[in-house]
């Protein structure tokens, strides 16, 4: 099953842009450059309201462990 996470390998401020990115199969960077027009299609205030939001409620991907593998 694919969930939603933040990326903490691919971000730039909080990783909602490329975690959206790796969700969807898509660059990160046409993430970023949509979320720039919308945010001025929508509103400065409005768009930062959103993207405030959804980093408060998408979590942060979970750590891959390298333990158990090579010394």
């Amino acid at each position: 099953m694919k969930r939603l996470y933040r990326s903490e390998t691919n971000k730039k401020i909080a990783g909602l842009c490329g975690g959206l990115g790796e969700y969807f199969d898509v660059d990160p960077t046409i993430v970023r450059l949509f979320a720039i027009v919308a945010g001025f299609a929508t509103g400065v205030f409005p768009f930062l309201f959103g993207y405030f939001i959804a980093w408060m409620i998408v979590p942060t991907a979970p750590h891959v462990s390298n333990e158990g593998g090579k010394a």
